[in-house]
């Protein structure tokens, strides 16, 4: 049953996603694209972990940041792509009350994990390039932990958020949601309660979350160019700047897609532009970060080669 009583009024049990198309030949080419993308995305991080794990070489913490980097990606484009997948083959894109509540706070974990984990790895590449000499003793195997812990409280505080504003709705009316996914923007819409204090609560704790690690990410990235900049050896400034290029890339790629959907007025962008993006930084980004580090990042693809010659050898 999709509706149930309650009082006066009619409460919602299901919601359908409407999805990204209604042609059923462009369903099927982007389930086998997606799908393509969600193995890649799966396999790649995945294998990022399981190296960073085995390689001894890898031990340090900018690559225990990156695996629990990788393990976000996967949480971020499995909270949402596997009911895409079933939906593209479904004749009826259906989601149950409870299930799009679960996927709403997911997403959110997820998202703001990324967020976190990006401005605790800007922080790692300041303190190796402007303090070499205290990288060891300040970034401990303790603080390292400390800082990941912290990060998957914040995520889960913000997710909390999100779920508490989400079953505090009434949804009473139309139950079709013009999305992939259960996005907190459409679910707002349909509800026939009053959603304002909701939406300003999640507007300024995701927005004061977004900006607050973009800040540490913009002053860690302004005191390392300084550092490179003063540099003697060509050599040297090439070397710090291998560093972070892999990292800048993801949070260039990261904050400029969820900054187009959360922060920019509704009103320059119509909601299938917001779709597409939405499938950018939940369903390819998360493909994409594993790729970029694995292909700009030297240690890495030694690792892999050795781990590589080892296993032909046995």
């Amino acid at each position: 049953m999709a509706f149930l009583e309650n009082g006066n009024h009619t409460a919602v049990t299901e919601f359908i996603l409407l999805g990204l198309t209604d042609d059923p030949v462009l369903r099927v080419v982007l389930f086998s694209i997606i799908l393509c993308i969600y193995l890649v995305t799966v396999f790649g991080n995945l294998s990022t972990i399981l190296l960073i794990r085995v390689s001894s070489q890898l031990h340090h913490p900018m690559y225990f940041f990156l695996s629990h980097l990788a393990t976000v990606d996967v949480g971020i484009s499995s909270s949402v792509t596997p009911s895409m997948l079933v939906n593209f083959l479904a004749e009826r894109s259906t989601i149950s009350y409870l299930g799009c509540g679960i996927q709403l706070g997911s997403a959110a974990l997820f998202g703001t994990l990324e967020c976190f984990l990006l401005a605790v790895m800007a922080y790692d590449r300041f303190m190796a390039i402007c303090n070499p000499l205290l990288y060891s003793t300040k970034l401990s195997t303790q603080f390292c932990i400390q800082l990941v812990v912290g990060s998957y409280i914040g995520g889960f505080l913000n997710a909390s958020c999100f779920v508490v504003s989400f079953f505090s709705f009434l949804f009473c009316g139309p139950n079709k949601v013009d999305h992939f996914f259960c996005d907190l923007s459409p679910m707002m819409e349909l509800s026939c309660s009053d959603a304002s204090v909701s939406g300003v609560l999640i507007s300024f704790t995701a927005g004061s979350i977004t900006m607050t690690t973009l800040i540490v990410i913009v002053i860690s990235y302004f005191y390392i160019l300084i550092t490179i900049l003063k540099m003697r050896s060509t050599e040297s400034r090439q070397k710090a700047f291998s560093t972070c290029t892999s990292h800048l890339t993801a949070v260039i790629l990261y904050y400029g897609t969820i900054t187009f959907i959360y922060v920019m007025p509704k009103s320059t962008y119509s909601r299938n532009q917001n779709k597409v993006v939405s499938v950018f930084y939940m369903v390819v980004i998360p493909m994409l970060n594993p790729l970029i580090y694995s292909l700009r990042n030297n240690e890495i693809k030694g690792a892999l080669k050795r781990q590589f010659y080892s296993k032909t050898l046995l």
